[in-house]
C-alpha cells in the first residue's frame, strides 16, 4: 500500500536503544525487563541482553515502559469557513509526542461533493511533509451518493483507510438521513471497515440555534443551550439501530455525555457491536466555562458535542471508560486562536468549533482514572493505546511492547507532577481549557520509530519523520462477531393456507405497490417462497380458472388437513 514517489521504511536506522529496570506495561501483563531498540524496532525482551558496542543505555528503574499512545480521533489543519486550524501536522504531532503519544488518526474533511481520493491524496501530501509521528487517516463522508461506493473500495483497497465517518449532524452541510446512513453501513460493512459517526440531532439542533438567536443570545453559551444532552443521547441510539439492522460494527465519536454514554454501554451489554470514544475535553473538565464572563474562555470551549456542563459528567465516563463500557480516547484536537475564534463574536453558530487535548488525554486519563483506583496500569495502557490498535488494526505492529513491534516506547513516571497551562503547552493557541489541572503522572522520556524525541521536558523532533501507516480490512477485533451473525441472518417466511375471506375494495388513485427493495449484500438473503397470498380469484368478471370444467355440486364436510380458521380473528 505504499503509494510512489513517497517516503516508506523504517526511520531510525542505525539508532541502537538498550532501556535496563523498567517496568514494562502491556494491555494484559506488567513485568520486569530490559528492552533493546535497533532501527525503528523492538529487537529484544529479556534480562542480560547482549547488544552491541555503542548502544545508548537508557536507565528507566522506577518507571513504567508502556507502548507509545495512539491519538484515534485529530482534526490537524481542518479547514473552516476558509481557515485552517492554528495547529496543522507539524505542530499538532509535537504536540502529541510532548505528551506520549506517537501515533495519530487524523480525519480526511473533503468538501461537499468533492472527490473522497482528490481528499485523501491532500492530506497525505500536507502530513507527509509536516508530520513528527506516525499517523494514519480516516475518511469523512460529507454528502453521500452513489458513485462514492467506488472511491471507499479504492481507499480500503489501494490507500489503506480502514474508517469512515458520518455526521448526524450539520444540517445541509454534512448531515446524512437515515437511509443513506443504512446505505452506508452496508457498503462499510461488505468492505471490512469500521464505520464511524458523529451523533447529534441536527434537525433539532438547527431549530434550537434559531431559537437562541431569536431570543438574543449570541454568544457561546448558545451553543451548549441549542445543543441540549438528549439529542446526542437520540442520535446515538438511532446510530446503533440502524448500525445492527446493517450488522455493521458502530464507532461512536466524541462521547461528551452521560446519556449518550449510557445508551452506548446499555447497547454493549446486550451484545451490539458498538466501540465509544470519550476524549479529552468529556474526562478532564466540564462545560461550565461556557458562561464565563470572559467571551474568549468560553469560547475556547466551543466544540461538538459540547462539553457536558454538569459537572459529574466527566466522573461518570471515566467510570464507564474504566469498566470497559467505553473503550478508547481520542482528543478531537482541532484548535483555532481567539482571533479565529472572534469570527462568531456576535453569533455563536460562526464561531469555529473545537478544542486542544493531543498533548494532554494521557496524562488527563491518568490522573482521572488510575489515580483515583479506578482502573490500573494495564487498563490505562488498553484505552491509550492498545484497544485502539486492535479496532482500527495496527496491532501488534503498534499498541504492545514486544519483540518485532515498532520502538514506540514511553517511560512514564507515576509519581511525577505536571500542572497544565497554555504557557508550556506545545500549541499555537492562546488558552488550555485544562489550564490549572494538576496531573499525578507524566511521561518522561518518549521514543518514536526507535529515535529519542522527549527527553527531560525537551523535544527534539524532525519535521516531516512521521510515517502513514496503512491499515487493513477485517479487523477480527472487532469483525468475528459480525461474522458470526452474519451466518445466523437467514430469515424465512411462514407458509399459511391461501386467504379466502373478504378484501376490502381500494381505489384504483390510491393503491400503491410496495417498494422493490434490493437487499442489503451482507445479510443472508432468504431463499425464493411461493407468496402464498397470490389469488387467481377476482370479485367481477371472468376468473382465471373459467376454462376448468366444473364438476356437479359436491359437498365436503371437511377439507383435508382440518377446518380453517384462517379468517377468523381467534
Amino acid at each position: 500500500m505504499s503509494q510512489p514517489g513517497r517516503r516508506s521504511g523504517s526511520r531510525g536506522k542505525g539508532h541502537h536503544i538498550l532501556i535496563k529496570g523498567g517496568k514494562i506495561v502491556n494491555d494484559d501483563q506488567s513485568f520486569y525487563a530490559d528492552i533493546y531498540v535497533e532501527d525503528g524496532l523492538i529487537k529484544q525482551i529479556g534480562e542480560h541482553l547482549i547488544v552491541p558496542g555503542g548502544t545508548r543505555t537508557i536507565d528507566a528503574h522506577g518507571q513504567l515502559v508502556i507502548p507509545g499512545g495512539i491519538d484515534v480521533h485529530t482534526r490537524l489543519q481542518a479547514p473552516t469557513m476558509g481557515m485552517n486550524s492554528a495547529d496543522g501536522f507539524f505542530q499538532g504531532t509535537r504536540a502529541a509526542l510532548a505528551g506520549g503519544t506517537t501515533m495519530i488518526i487524523d480525519h480526511v474533511c473533503p468538501d461537499a461533493g468533492s472527490s473522497l481520493l482528490a481528499a485523501y491524496e491532500q492530506w497525505r501530501n500536507r502530513a507527509d511533509s509536516q508530520a513528527c509521528c506516525d499517523y494514519s487517516l480516516s475518511m469523512d463522508i460529507p454528502r453521500w451518493h452513489e458513485s462514492l461506493r467506488e472511491e471507499l473500495e479504492a481507499l480500503v483497497k489501494d490507500k489503506g483507510v480502514n474508517s469512515f465517518l458520518v455526521f448526524m449532524a450539520y444540517k445541509d452541510k454534512l448531515q446524512c438521513t437515515d437511509s443513506q446512513m443504512y446505505e452506508i453501513f452496508c457498503a462499510i460493512r461488505d468492505l471490512g471497515a469500521i464505520a464511524q459517526v458523529h451523533a447529534e440531532n441536527g434537525d433539532i439542533i438547527e431549530e434550537e440555534q434559531k431559537r437562541m438567536l431569536e431570543l438574543g443570545i449570541t454568544g457561546p453559551e448558545g451553543h451548549v443551550l441549542s445543543h441540549p444532552e438528549e439529542v446526542e443521547a437520540e442520535a446515538v441510539f438511532r446510530a446503533i439501530t440502524i448500525a445492527r439492522q446493517a450488522n455493521c460494527p458502530l464507532y461512536v465519536t466524541k462521547i461528551m455525555s452521560r446519556g449518550a454514554a449510557d445508551v452506548l454501554a446499555q447497547a454493549k451489554r446486550k451484545g451490539a457491536v458498538v466501540y465509544g470514544e470519550p476524549i479529552t475535553a468529556s474526562l478532564g473538565t466540564d462545560g461550565s466555562h461556557y458562561w464565563s464572563r470572559n467571551w474568549a474562555k468560553a469560547a475556547a470551549f466551543v466544540t461538538s458535542p459540547p462539553v457536558s456542563p454538569d459537572p459529574s459528567t466527566a466522573e461518570h465516563l471515566s467510570t464507564l471508560l474504566s469498566s470497559g463500557d467505553l473503550h478508547v480516547t481520542g482528543s478531537a484536537h482541532c484548535t483555532f486562536t481567539t482571533a479565529q475564534k472572534a469570527v462568531g463574536k456576535d453569533n455563536f453558530t460562526l464561531i469555529p468549533e473545537g478544542t486542544n487535548g493531543v498533548e494532554e488525554r494521557m496524562a488527563i486519563v491518568w490522573e482521572k482514572c488510575v489515580v483515583p483506583g479506578k482502573m490500573d496500569e494495564n487498563d490505562f495502557v488498553a484505552v491509550t493505546s492498545t484497544n485502539a490498535a486492535k479496532i482500527f488494526n495496527c496491532y501488534p505492529r503498534k499498541g504492545r511492547v514486544a519483540v518485532g513491534s515498532d520502538a514506540d516506547l514511553v517511560l512514564w513516571n507515576p509519581k511525577a507532577t505536571k500542572i497544565i497551562s497554555a504557557k508550556t503547552h506545545h500549541s499555537n493557541v492562546e488558552y488550555n481549557i485544562f489550564e490549572g489541572t494538576e496531573c499525578h503522572g507524566v511521561p518522561t522520556l518518549v521514543i518514536s520509530q526507535g529515535r529519542v524525541v522527549l527527553e527531560d521536558g525537551n523535544l527534539c523532533v524532525t519535521q516531516g519523520s512521521g510515517r502513514f501507516i496503512p491499515r487493513k480490512t477485517f479487523p477480527d477485533f472487532v469483525y468475528k462477531r459480525i461474522k458470526a451473525r452474519n451466518r445466523l441472518a437467514e430469515v424465512h417466511g411462514v407458509p399459511r393456507g391461501m386467504y379466502d375471506g373478504p378484501v376490502h375494495e381500494v381505489p384504483a388513485s390510491v393503491r400503491t405497490a410496495a417498494p422493490r427493495v434490493t437487499p442489503c449484500a451482507g445479510k443472508a438473503a432468504a431463499p425464493p417462497v411461493r407468496n402464498l397470498h397470490q389469488s387467481g380469484f377476482s370479485l367481477s368478471g371472468s376468473q382465471a380458472d373459467d376454462h376448468i370444467a366444473r364438476r356437479t355440486a359436491q359437498k365436503i364436510m371437511a377439507p383435508p388437513g382440518g377446518r380453517s380458521n384462517i379468517t377468523s380473528l381467534s
